[in-house]
């Protein structure tokens, strides 16, 4: 048993700890579901993440989109980070826990003109332009507002990222980026205009990437283009290399990233360029576990038939393994001791009126009724995610430091929901 690869999980006396706090004391005292964070294990990600890049000058933008609890950033930003955000929704977290608007990168393919008027008078550092469309949007309302626009263009290399195909994003048949062989042009365009300030180049070609040749192929093409714009008399002053180094969620090896940092350095050898780098998954997802509680026990009778652990957590609380497949590991708040109690394989599915609301299919476990379990690597793409679906109040967010932990999003009620509505 792996608990995902997390240092901040370990089993004491049979009991699952998240550093010094019993999770089980968690559940008793707030409920379930519940997703649960280590504020030291995120420390622990970003500085390995540091450490792996400290021969090249490096920026590290968090990548808003993963895990976007406000004690979340507030932690992030006191670590150094800026931010990757993709709507002004995030936007507006940023700046909620005191983040300096420079220091945040707004991605996204959709920016509306309420979205960059907003972004453009909060003074952010840089917009990662996705088209054409856009950088003539970003021109006009910077114009119009009489300010200049920082821009960087995010290529599409037409690179496999080798991940899932819902999160790759570097292939020409992707909605994201401006194909590269189309760059060119479209920095000499924003090169003539008054109100754009041409600071870098972008590029991120998908998610969950556990190999370093990819990545750096992209760099490869994205240099290539850097030196023909110098040629051009466009100098750049930063290479964004995106996110999506990948993590370990079963047996996956996760990406090298000292070997990926050193490969960066030595390709920026002799360059003037910062790297910016746009994490999200890699700082947060293993230092986060959802906690659920079985409601029910439902063993079949047949041979071709699963068990199923009906648990209180469902897909509107984690759609991963729904709407990816994605397998996280489900291990037990209490390791059984009993000798009568054998393990079976065990379907964990939740309460929602779908049959894909599940959440780990075929596992070994000893369960009862009312046992707890942690979904781990749950802290990235989890609640972020999560809906209302069956009219369900979204679960509660708690953060662990040391032997503590503090309450940081309340459990959402019934009443939460109805606020918003209202009788024709």
């Amino acid at each position: 048993m792996t608990v995902a690869a997390s240092q901040a999980l370990s089993y004491r006396d049979a009991e699952l700890y998240m550093e010094d706090v019993r999770l089980a004391d968690i559940a008793t005292a707030l409920g379930t579901p519940s997703y649960v964070y280590s504020q030291a294990q995120i420390g622990e990600n970003l500085a390995a993440l540091q450490d792996a890049f400290a021969g090249v000058s490096h920026q590290i933008h968090y990548a808003v989109k993963a895990n976007s609890n406000l004690a979340v950033l507030n932690l992030f930003k006191n670590l150094g980070c800026g931010f990757d955000i993709v709507s002004a929704g995030e936007l507006t977290r940023v700046l909620a826990v005191g983040a300096d608007a420079s220091t945040v990168i707004f991605s996204g393919v959709g920016k509306s003109v309420a979205e960059i008027d907003f972004a453009l008078k909060s003074g952010i550092g840089c917009f990662n332009v996705e088209s054409a469309g856009e950088l003539d949007r970003l021109a006009s309302r910077a114009s119009l507002l009489h300010c200049r626009a920082p821009i960087s263009l995010r290529v599409n290399p037409n690179v496999d990222a080798q991940t899932h195909p819902y999160i790759s994003t570097g292939l020409k048949q992707s909605k994201f980026g401006v194909p590269i062989e189309e760059a060119l042009s479209l920095y000499t365009q924003a090169a003539k205009h008054k109100h754009l300030h041409i600071v870098g180049i972008d590029c991120h070609i998908g998610s969950q990437i556990n190999q370093i040749e990819p990545l750096l192929q992209a760099l490869t093409n994205m240099l290539d283009l850097v030196d023909c714009l110098a040629d051009q008399g466009i100098n750049l002053t930063q290479v964004d290399i995106g996110g999506g180094m990948g993590i370990t969620y079963e047996q996956e090896s996760p990406l090298d990233i000292a070997a990926y940092g050193s490969s960066v350095a030595q390709m920026m050898s002799g360059r003037s360029q910062t790297i910016m780098l746009e994490p999200g998954r890699s700082l947060i997802a293993n230092a986060g576990v959802l906690l659920t509680r079985v409601e029910y026990l439902k063993p079949s009778h047949f041979d071709d038939a699963p068990n199923f652990a009906v648990v209180d957590a469902a897909m509107n609380d984690l759609i991963r393994p729904a709407l990816y497949q994605a397998w996280h590991e489900v291990v037990p708040l209490v390791q059984s001791c009993s000798a009568t109690k054998t393990d079976q394989l065990w379907d964990i599915v939740g309460p929602i009126c779908e049959s894909g609301d599940f959440l780990a299919k075929a596992r070994n476990l000893v369960l009862e009724d009312r046992s707890l379990l942690a979904i781990a690597s749950a802290g990235a793409y989890g609640m972020v995610q999560a809906s209302n679906y069956n009219s369900r109040g979204r679960g509660c967010e708690v953060l662990v430091d040391g032997d503590s932990f503090q309450l940081v999003r309340r459990r959402e009620t019934i009443d939460d929901q109805l606020r918003l509505e209202h009788f024709a």
